[in-house]
Formats: C-alpha cells, sequence, structure tokens
C-alpha cells in the first residue's frame, strides 16, 4: 500500500507546488498588514487599558468579517463539530494577542516582533507530537537558522536598537509567553482544517468568542478613547480582520513547518516603521539578525515551494 501511495499520489506535483505557492503568498500578505496593525496599537502609546484595546480590535474585526460569513452561507457557517477546539484557538489567540500588544507599549517594536519570531521554533516542536508532521533535516536546520537570527536581535544587552536588552524583563517574557500561544492557536487551526472546518468559522467562532471574552474583562476598566484614538482602534481592528483571514486560509492550504519562517518578513515592516515613525535605529546586531532570518525564509522557499518537493 505504501508503495501505490508513492507511485499514485494524491496530488500532482504541479498543484502541490500552486498550493504551497498561494499559503506561502497569503502569509507574506499577512505579515505585512499584521506589521500596520501593529504600528498602531504601540501608536496608542498604553494610554488604554490592555484589556481595552483587545476588546475593540476583535469588535471592529467583525464588520470587516461579515462578507466572509456571507459568503459562507451566513449564520450556518457558524455551525461545527469542534466546539472544543474552537476554545482552545480563543483562549490561546486572546493570551497571545495580549503578550503582543504588552509589549508594544514598554519594547520597541522591531524588539516584539523579533522575540515574537520565538513561535516558529516552538510551532515546529509542537507540531511534531500534536499533528504528526515530519521535519525533514534540511528543513529543520533552516528553522533553527532562522531562530539563530532571532537571538542576533534579542540577545545583545545594552545596544542602541532594537534589541531586547531595554530593561524590561516582565515585557519580554510576556511576548514569549504569547508565542507559545501563538504556535499552539496555528495548531489547532491546522487540526481543524484536517477535520474539514471552514476558514470562515474558524474565523468568525474567533471573533465573535474573543469579542465577549474580553468585553468581560474591558468593561470593568474602560477609559473613553478620544476621537484618534477611536480610529487607531477601528483601524487596529480592520487591519487584523484582514490579515487573520490571509493567514488562516494560508495554514490551512499548507504545512505548519513550511509556513512558519515566511512570517519573518514582519520584521522587516516592523523595524522600518520603528526606525521612520519613533527613531528605533537597528544596530549591527539587529541587521545580522534580519540577514539571517530572510536568507531562511529564502531557502525554504526554493526548496519547499518554487522545486514543489513532497516531504
Amino acid at each position: 500500500m505504501d508503495t501505490q501511495t508513492e507511485t499514485l499520489p494524491a496530488e500532482p506535483a504541479s498543484d502541490l507546488a500552486a498550493r504551497r505557492r498561494r499559503a506561502v503568498l497569503g502569509v507574506l500578505g499577512a505579515a505585512a498588514v499584521f506589521s500596520l496593525a501593529a504600528a498602531l496599537v504601540k501608536g496608542l502609546r498604553g494610554e488604554l487599558p490592555l484589556a481595552q484595546v483587545v476588546l475593540c480590535r476583535n469588535l471592529f474585526a467583525i464588520p470587516a468579517l461579515l462578507p466572509l460569513l456571507w459568503q459562507a452561507g451566513g449564520i450556518a457557517a457558524l455551525r461545527t463539530r469542534n466546539p472544543v477546539l474552537h476554545g482552545v484557538r480563543m483562549l490561546t489567540g486572546l493570551v497571545g494577542m495580549a503578550g503582543a500588544f504588552y509589549g508594544y507599549t514598554v519594547l520597541p517594536l522591531a524588539t516584539v516582533t523579533a522575540l515574537g519570531f520565538t513561535m516558529p521554533l516552538f510551532l515546529t516542536l509542537l507540531s511534531i507530537p500534536l499533528l504528526g508532521e515530519r521535519v525533514g533535516p534540511r528543513r529543520g536546520l533552516a528553522v533553527l537558522v532562522g531562530f539563530g537570527g532571532v537571538l542576533l536581535m534579542a540577545l545583545p544587552m545594552g545596544g542602541t536598537g532594537g534589541g531586547a536588552g531595554q530593561g524590561h524583563l516582565p515585557g519580554t517574557l510576556a511576548v514569549l509567553a504569547g508565542a507559545v500561544c501563538w504556535a499552539l492557536s496555528m495548531i489547532t487551526i491546522r487540526r481543524m482544517g484536517h477535520a474539514g472546518e471552514s476558514n470562515a468559522t474558524i474565523v468568525l467562532w474567533f471573533a465573535l468568542g474573543a469579542t465577549l471574552v474580553s468585553g468581560a474583562l474591558a468593561l470593568p476598566v474602560w477609559v473613553p478613547p478620544t476621537p484618534l484614538q477611536w480610529a487607531m482602534l477601528a483601524g487596529t481592528g480592520l487591519l487584523s480582520a484582514i490579515a487573520q483571514v490571509m493567514m488562516t486560509e494560508a495554514y490551512r492550504r499548507g504545512e505548519a513547518t513550511l509556513l512558519a519562517p515566511f512570517e519573518y518578513s514582519a520584521i522587516l515592516w516592523t523595524t522600518l516603521m520603528g526606525v521612520l515613525l519613533w527613531g528605533e535605529l537597528p544596530d549591527g546586531w539587529d541587521v545580522a539578525g534580519i540577514a539571517v532570518l530572510v536568507g531562511s525564509g529564502l531557502y525554504i522557499w526554493r526548496r519547499e515551494v518554487a522545486l514543489g518537493l513532497r516531504r
């Protein structure tokens, strides 16, 4: 039976390559849009309670998701056989979001992004026992090399750039905890995709559930936003919804261990915005880390997508 499976693959090589290519492009686009949303959160400067920012991010995302609900058949799109997995996805996603949002208020933008890129390492490790995915030695080495690039940016202490040595250990730990939760969230999405859950169902359940939970936490500490803050909160929700749809669809199309390294592209955008908006100049360690991260991602693109190789 194993020989027959290899001789008559379920998916032609050309279709496999095209599916993987679309998934990678989806991750690249989502990373850019998420970076814009991150800049808006940082622009709030921690003047609003964290729970309130998380609530508005989810609340303002819902209108942007209504076309997705309509295309999926209306309320019927919310029918699911996987409520437990949706609950896990919601809770891990909320914790990951809160960790990142807190980091934006106390750390440079590029630092939060760099620390967040420990997620692919956690994702790779967790996807083996939880998804049963196999990680070839070359791909595994490329992911580890990419993680080494993150360390180049995060470990130097007392630097002048965006390294993590900015003296705020709670912020660093919060972002790392969020990265673990994001990895679990991505794995949960993958499992629901294997179970036949649609992109619309996954995204809508998260948006509604996260709004209810964060709303219960935000109401007791609510601070009235200014008109500019309302605009920034709305922009965060809208951009995040767009990026979330792109990212969820990408992870439904491709393997988690293939796609994770391409989220590294967000570090280029956040570094640029950090320089232009907040004067967060990268130092030599930052530049070296970016070079390693991009090199790792391009290697995996060439080997796994452009060549359309099956693991």
